[in-house]
């Protein structure tokens, strides 16, 4: 119905922002990510749009980018997953970062994101994995295909496993581990990690 609205801020909380488009305000529930990129009130904003029909009730939700608005609806399709807990998602995690967290298989970091608990952490894993391309992850589209590579069996799998156990979330671990020679020992893998890892 809505693709996009352009217009100034005439309200903005912390659930959202109303946009004014010539005289009519629409208020967007919407990210902690999208309210802190879209401006002030006062301020021209576009924020492109998703309309929730629940029976009766039209909910519009509003993103600064294509790119979370299309993160938003894949993670609408994950089974338990509604708009409030998308949105807790996605203001604890720019799409880039969700991507990279789902290549890695990283369930723990995405239960950081309000409301977000264990099973549903491990269902976004699950049933995003491969769903979200590189064009989410922009300059982080090589982290993506490290981590992907890491996170699979073998000496790069015992290598992040045993980062994990030193204290680095498996994301990161994925990504330094993924960035090796993967016939290397697990050893050599897990010392040239951390010497990635310490440059951080």
């Amino acid at each position: 119905m809505f693709y996009s609205l352009t217009g100034k801020i005439a309200h903005i909380d912390e659930n959202g922002a109303a946009v004014d488009c010539g005289g009519v305000a629409f208020y967007c529930s919407a990210s902690a990510n999208t309210l802190r990129k879209i401006g002030s009130k006062g301020e021209t904003a576009t924020v492109f749009t998703y309309l929730n029909v629940r029976g009766d009730v039209l909910d519009l939700f509003g993103f600064h980018d294509r790119h979370e608005l299309e993160c938003f609806k894949l993670l609408m399709g994950v089974s338990g997953v509604g708009p409030k807990a998308a949105l807790s998602i996605l203001s604890s995690f720019e799409p880039s970062k969700l991507a990279l967290c789902i290549a890695s298989g990283d369930a723990k970091s995405i239960t950081a994101a309000q409301g977000i608990g264990p099973k549903i952490a491990q269902r976004v894993v699950l049933e995003l994995k491969g769903k979200l391309t590189p064009s989410f992850a922009g300059a982080m589209s090589e982290n993506i295909e490290a981590a992907g590579a890491a996170s699979a069996a073998g000496s790069c799998g015992e290598a992040v496993s045993a980062l994990e156990m030193l204290g680095y979330s498996r994301t990161d671990a994925s990504v330094a581990v993924g960035k090796l020679d993967s016939s290397l020992p697990t050893e050599e893998l897990i010392k040239q990690a951390l010497r990635h890892l310490a440059r951080l």
